[in-house]
């Protein structure tokens, strides 16, 4: 299988707040479980079943435990077991300042071996 990513893909702790822009701009808010990131993109788990093509503000926490508000757009979806989904999405709008944090994150983790069992704090 050839690798279509176009970058490293991460793994990061904590959960991300996501707000639907749909009716109107009223918004809910769906606690997620990241699974990786990438400066172009994250994939997560979550509850609620979302639409492939559908765009969700996002307030994702990055390892400094700075808030960076992102816009996604889901391009991917799997059902992993009863009302447990999978969903790979990219990034839209995200200025390069945001994108270059995650770059240096992804530099980071090349160069400083961790404990595969550890948290990030």
């Amino acid at each position: 299988m050839n690798e279509r990513r176009k970058s490293k893909r991460l793994a990061m702790s904590g959960k991300l707040i996501m707000k639907a822009l749909v009716n109107n701009g009223e918004s809910s808010e769906v606690a997620i479980d990241i699974q990786n990131c990438s400066r172009h993109g994250l994939g997560f788990n979550c509850s609620k079943q979302l639409m492939i093509g559908d765009n969700y503000q996002a307030e994702l926490t990055i390892w400094t435990k700075e808030v960076i508000n992102v816009f996604l757009q889901i391009v991917r979806s799997e059902k992993l077991e009863d009302d447990i989904y999978n969903y790979g999405c990219i990034f839209i709008g995200m200025p390069d300042s945001d994108r270059q944090r995650i770059a240096v994150y992804e530099t980071v983790e090349e160069l400083v071996p961790r404990d595969d069992d550890s948290e990030y704090e």
